[in-house]
């Protein structure tokens, strides 16, 4: 797994019964996408601490960097998202994150 992703939010996991140390995540699916802004196939369920919504593209930390946040410490995590993504910029090319 790559430690930090681009991803689209595409979808949100709805769990009524969960481990405790889950309640109050908000979990999302996020797709990765490639350097061109295009879908690959891969994805991540992620904890949300930013407040993102579908659509949204975004950076995701996985792995241990996603146990070093204050919120996340001693938790069971292996993915969360930690930025909203305005504009990809390389050179003199942005890409398109429409």
């Amino acid at each position: 797994m790559i430690n930090m992703m681009l991803g689209k939010v595409i979808g949100n996991v709805v769990s009524v019964i969960k481990d405790e140390n889950y309640n109050g995540l908000k979990l999302m699916v996020v797709a990765e996408l490639d350097m061109d802004g295009n879908f690959t196939h891969n994805f991540v369920v992620s904890a949300d601490l930013i407040g993102v919504g579908i659509d949204e593209t975004v950076m995701v930390a996985n792995g241990t960097p996603a146990r070093a946040t204050d919120q996340t410490k001693n938790m069971g995590l292996d993915s969360i998202i930690v930025a909203k993504i305005e504009k990809l910029i390389f050179g003199d090319k942005e890409v398109n994150l429409e």
